[in-house]
């Protein structure tokens, strides 16, 4: 017990205050958003710059910044006071039909287009009281997957990016390509000739973060003439449209690319790898039955995408 008398004596009310003063920067605004006077939030402040030995936020002429240690504190206070929520969120007894919890899920716009939309239809019909939060990743985000869904409940990726996590097997997709409808160049089906002196749009691209079928025109020993690089897979006909260039998109994201017009869609010259995609969560929701429920939404929606 002696190791924890730190944190005994603490006012987990304080972490909300932290949370809000790193936000917002100002006792002030940090009040009024959480509906508190100033002096209370003031003598937070206070309690806070006592336990840490410092002083949080340092007046710059007019205004006031975080300190550096403050800065590093802001992205562990947002994962402890969501972990805090979860807690005491929890209920012994869960019925879908009366939970009102929200559940936070990473992915690509290509997953949230794909499975994500068949998820919230289902929810919607089984637990009207359910939210979903869809949150775009970044690289930083996937490197840092295992520590990150400890305060998230999952996230939508392919097989070859994240290892030693819990995972359910979602649905397979191919890769086919997108060009501009008025690009007389190319025909029902991409070249080899085409695919090396085309200029190409690219999602992501870089060390860590790349896909699948990118990687592999590097392997057949092609090095695309990139003239765009672009982290959303829907945005990526925007820049296809009306130019030479080409893209590579999920073979079931292809109506909703189609649905924006002025692209077309052609197969590949070459076999592309298949994607398998995956749900992601760190093994604390394991036995979570909340968690459990959403996860069967998941699989049942993947099922109906394999099929489709």
């Amino acid at each position: 017990m002696a190791d924890h008398a730190p944190l005994s004596r603490l006012d987990l009310n304080l972490l909300v205050a932290l949370d809000a003063l790193l936000t917002e920067r100002s006792v002030t605004r940090a009040a009024e958003g959480l509906h508190l006077s100033q002096p209370a939030l003031s003598a937070s402040l206070s309690r806070l710059r006592n336990h840490f030995n410092d002083p949080i936020l340092a007046r710059r002429g007019n205004t006031y910044e975080l300190t550096p240690f403050a800065m590093r504190l802001t992205e562990h206070t947002t994962t402890a006071l969501e972990a805090a929520r979860r807690v005491f969120e929890s209920q012994a007894s869960w019925t879908p039909t009366e939970s009102v919890r929200e559940f936070a899920i990473y992915g690509s716009d290509y997953g949230f287009v794909t499975i994500g939309t068949a998820v919230a239809a289902l929810a919607a019909e089984r637990a009207p009281g359910v939210r979903f939060r869809f949150m775009l990743h970044n690289q930083s985000i996937v490197e840092d997957a295992a520590n990150r869904l400890r305060s998230a409940d999952g996230m939508v990726m392919p097989h070859g990016h994240l290892t030693d996590l819990p995972y359910s097997d979602l649905w397979h997709d191919d890769w086919v390509a997108v060009v501009a409808d008025t690009n007389t160049t190319v025909g029902d089906e991409l070249t080899m000739t085409d695919v090396a002196e085309l200029p190409w749009v690219m999602t992501y691209q870089s060390r860590s973060a790349f896909t699948s079928a990118a990687r592999q025109i590097q392997q057949l020993g092609i090095e695309p003439h990139i003239e765009v690089i672009v982290e959303s897979f829907l945005a990526l006909a925007s820049f296809v449209a009306g130019t030479r260039r080409v893209g590579l998109i999920q073979a079931s994201l292809a109506p909703a690319v189609l649905r924006l017009g002025k692209t077309r869609i052609v197969s590949l010259p070459f076999v592309a790898t298949p994607l398998s995609n995956a749900l992601w969560w760190h093994p604390v929701h394991n036995r979570d039955p909340e968690h459990l429920w959403m996860r069967g939404l998941f699989e049942e929606a993947g099922r109906s995408i394999e099929a489709s």
